[in-house]
This record gives C-alpha cells, sequence and structure tokens, in this order.
C-alpha cells in the first residue's frame, strides 16, 4: 500500500482518509477474494462445500423415509427396493440418514464456528488494548490450547453429557483460540505499519484508527481461518459420534453412522461408505476454499 512520507515543516493533512487512503481497501479486499474463490481449485471447492451443503438442507425434498424409522428390512445393500442407498441393521433407510446426518453436521458447524470466532476475535480486540489485558488474554489462549480436541471432548461431556450441544461447546472452545491469536497477532503488526502512523498523525483517534484502518487490513488471515475451522468442526464431530459422546442415538450424524457400520464392514461396505465420502468430500473442500482465500488475499 502506497503511504505519503511526511518531512518536517510539512502540515498534517486535515482528515486521516488524506494520510491513509484506506476507503478503497474494503473494495479491493472483497475483490481479492472473488479472485482467489474464481480460482480452479476455489471453485472446485465451492462446488464439493456447495453440492453436499444443498444435499443436507434438501433432505426432506431429496428422500421420503424417516431416518429414524425401523422396518424389518435390515443390512439391505443398494438399490433394494425403495431404498436407494440400501438399509442398517435394524431396517433405517441409509440414504435418509446420510442425508439428515449432513444437516446435523451443518447445524453443529454453523453454531460453533461463528461463536468461536464472535468470542475470539472479542478477546483479541481486548487484549490489544492493555498489556496487562493482553498477558490476561494469552494465558487464557494458552489454558485452551493445552487440552487436545478429544480430551477436550471427553471433559466437556463428563460435565454436560453427550449431545449436540456438547459438541458446539467443544468445537467453540477449541476454535477461540485460534480465531483470537490470529486476530491479535495482525493488529499488532498492522498498527505499526506506516499507513497507521501516517493516520495517527493525521489525528485519527484509537478506536477510529482500529476500525477505519487497522481491522480491514488485518482481517485476511481471519476470513481463511473460517474455512479451515469449518474442517476442523466437521472432522471433530466425526471423532465424538464416533466414540460415542457426540450425535445421540437415533439421531443420525455422519460420525455415528460410521460407529454403527463399524461391525458391518466386511459384509456390507457400502454403509459406511457414504459418510466416508462425504466426510472426506467436506474436508477436502473447505480446505481448498481456505487455499483459494489465501492466495487471493496475498495478491
Amino acid at each position: 500500500m502506497a503511504t505519503e512520507t511526511l518531512t518536517p515543516g510539512t502540515p498534517a493533512p486535515k482528515t486521516p482518509e488524506a494520510a491513509a487512503p484506506t476507503a478503497a481497501k474494503p473494495r479491493r479486499v472483497r475483490n481479492r477474494y472473488l479472485r482467489g474463490l474464481l480460482s480452479p481449485r476455489g471453485l472446485f471447492g465451492l462446488a464439493l462445500v456447495g453440492l453436499i451443503f444443498a444435499a443436507g438442507l434438501a433432505a426432506p425434498l431429496l428422500t421420503s423415509h424417516d431416518p429414524t424409522f425401523q422396518t424389518a428390512d435390515a443390512l439391505r445393500g443398494p438399490g433394494s427396493g425403495d431404498h436407494v442407498w440400501g438399509t442398517d441393521e435394524i431396517g433405517r433407510d441409509l440414504l435418509s440418514r446420510l442425508l439428515y446426518g449432513i444437516r446435523t453436521d451443518l447445524l453443529i458447524v454453523a453454531a460453533a464456528v461463528p461463536l468461536g470466532l464472535l468470542i475470539g476475535c472479542s478477546l483479541a480486540l481486548v487484549a490489544t488494548t492493555h498489556r496487562a489485558a493482553d498477558v490476561a488474554v494469552q494465558r487464557l489462549f494458552d489454558l485452551l490450547l493445552s487440552f487436545p480436541g478429544l480430551i477436550l471432548g471427553l471433559t466437556v461431556t463428563a460435565i454436560m453429557g453427550p449431545g449436540k450441544a456438547t459438541i458446539i461447546t467443544v468445537i467453540t472452545i477449541i476454535e477461540i483460540p485460534s480465531f483470537g491469536r490470529m486476530l491479535r497477532g495482525a493488529i499488532l503488526v498492522h498498527r505499526d505499519r506506516e499507513y497507521a502512523t501516517a493516520a495517527r498523525v493525521g489525528g485519527a483517534g484509537p478506536l477510529r484508527l482500529l476500525t477505519r484502518h487497522v481491522l480491514p487490513n488485518a482481517a485476511d488471515p481471519v476470513v481463511v481461518q473460517i474455512a479451515v475451522s469449518m474442517s476442523i468442526a466437521v472432522i471433530l464431530e466425526g471423532a465424538m459420534s464416533f466414540i460415542g459422546i457426540g450425535v445421540r442415538p437415533p439421531d443420525p450424524s455422519l460420525g455415528g453412522i460410521l460407529a454403527e457400520a463399524r461391525p458391518y464392514l466386511e459384509d456390507h461396505p457400502t454403509y459406511a461408505l457414504g459418510p466416508l465420502v462425504v466426510i472426506t468430500a467436506l474436508v477436502v473442500g473447505l480446505n481448498l476454499i481456505a487455499e483459494a482465500l489465501n492466495r487471493g488475499a496475498r495478491r
């Protein structure tokens, strides 16, 4: 970003915008993100994630079966009667459970990641206001990072019991230090850049300097982290439900379907194939989107 060098005797600009021309910055940022998403890897990632999200949201339109309804047709293979993807060990339609399992994951991701983003970024802003606050917030982040994901999941489950609320809580706690440290570091870097110094000389107060000049430039890594955090949320939900501390049966979830399919992998491999493919596609797609956003933000 171009900056104007102030020499002794030169009158200070009348407005901060004259000293640090960042008014067009948000438009340029949006264009960079759009260019990244329109790259081949970005489009492929969007296609993967969009297709799965659309299938989950349209689950009631794509299947007429109740995902918890049991029938006598147990462990049927794909194409058995009106069960396109077959049935599980107690006769529930696998396609219906897969589609509604995607909906469960969408609900968890949509609740947990924004919560982690909001709390983490709020703590990052607090940390940049005073040295004592910075030390306190950093120690809190260290404490949260000291717990591995599944260990934290077991601890929270022991307190709250298994369920969607537990998974959302665990993912939120894990994402708080990720977003917080990323934004704090970016703010500290950009706060000392020449354009910020020029805006300060031009009369911008701390709040205006932060909101108008620093945050628009420091937000790039946070935007990329959103896609990464969504992929982590999908993996963590699958892991917690797989070991029995996640979504409670009979409600479907991708990790729960995998756990139910484990005893039948040899005789009915298609039972586990659906959730495996969906989880893999979601993680790959979200990471491709994150990489595309990162490349676009650096241009």
